[in-house]
């Protein structure tokens, strides 16, 4: 039996892994520590309030004291806990610097001196920089080029997390992965932004002419893929997760088509400042571990779609009262 320290499991990868890890290692113990900012939402994990191998601990790993109550006993971490929304990190860097490297250094030093046997941290494609329509995907040995705030801020949180390796021989394992959809997926992400838009009857905010390309891969594979690495990854190495490359504006059509609504129902809205183009993922080096994904990009957007109808007393009272994220964005960028 192991004792896991999740930490920001109460947001969206969070929480879906925390719910995956019980379902598949059900004799071990998950204490969940997360500060509940806007992005983080115990609603998610209602339905294993109940679980004697279940903690949930409120707390912010920028705070040694809060760290501390929660990784004792602990066997392994993974650090799930980021500011994460590109348009907030260029609208104001500074949370991004504190949670994403401040934190993680918390984390770190934490960790240390509990000699856990394994400190997971879970990181981005957007680290990499942009590619070319016709540049091969990134992989593990691409250099780091962060193109926003939030990119050199987890950019700075991986080399810090590789440096206690280096230094101190602490077991470390890094995921950088590209754009996860699923349930319980904040309704300012685009997927499920433009998901439950629809569903309340309002246009779909699409940014410039919707030709940017991510990697998209459905939660659940995610969450298998951290599992993976955990059991059988290689202490220090990073671990590149591969997914569907799609454009912004197929991804569009497709929620449309699957909600019985045509292109008139796209608002386009002016471009994200250095947005960048496309990202891929090779993520061979993870494939030799034995993991593949389940779910190809249509399939995880049927299962997305049909959860955000089931389950409106999740997401609808998230929406009311809040600032549209992009515009507030697109107006600090002076357009």
């Amino acid at each position: 039996m192991s004792k896991l320290l999740v930490t920001g499991g109460a947001g969206f990868i969070g929480s879906n892994f925390i719910h995956y890890w019980l379902r598949t290692h059900p004799g071990d113990q998950v204490v969940n520590l997360d500060a509940l900012t806007y992005a983080g939402h115990l609603e998610s994990l209602k339905d294993i309030e109940g679980n004697p191998n279940y903690t949930f601990i409120k707390g912010d790993i920028t705070d040694a004291a809060d760290v501390e109550k929660a990784m004792a006993g602990v066997d392994m971490v993974v650090n799930f806990a980021a500011e994460s929304h590109v348009d907030r990190s260029i609208m104001d860097p500074s949370p991004f610097i504190n949670t994403n490297v401040m934190g993680t250094g918390v984390l770190l030093a934490t960790a240390l001196k509990h000699e856990v046997k394994r400190f997971h941290h879970i990181s981005t494609d957007e680290t990499y920089g942009q590619l070319g329509l016709n540049d091969p995907p990134f992989t593990e040995n691409t250099p780091y080029r962060p193109r926003s705030p939030y990119a050199a801020s987890k950019a700075a949180s991986d080399l810090l997390v590789i440096s206690y390796y280096r230094t101190y021989k602490l077991p470390i394992t890094i995921t950088n992965c590209g754009n996860n959809f699923g349930p319980y997926q904040d309704p300012e992400k685009l997927i499920p932004r433009f998901i439950t838009n629809l569903l309340e009857g309002q246009k779909v905010p699409l940014m410039g002419q919707g030709e940017n390309i991510r990697d998209w891969i459905f939660v659940l594979d995610d969450c298998s893929s951290i599992e993976t690495v955990l059991l059988h990854g290689q202490v220090g190495e990073t671990y590149c997760i591969g997914g569907d490359q799609q454009r912004n504006i197929e991804v569009t059509r497709k929620i449309l088509k699957a909600l019985g609504k045509d292109e008139s129902w796209i608002e386009r809205v002016a471009d994200r400042l250095g947005h960048d183009f496309r990202y891929a993922l090779d993520d061979t080096k993870l494939q030799n571990l034995g993991w593949k994904p389940e779910f190809n990009f249509d399939q995880g957007l049927d299962e997305t779609i049909k959860w955000y109808k089931e389950n409106e007393w999740w997401w609808r009272p998230l929406k009311q009262g809040r600032p549209n994220v992009d515009a507030s964005a697109q107006k600090s960028y002076g357009q």
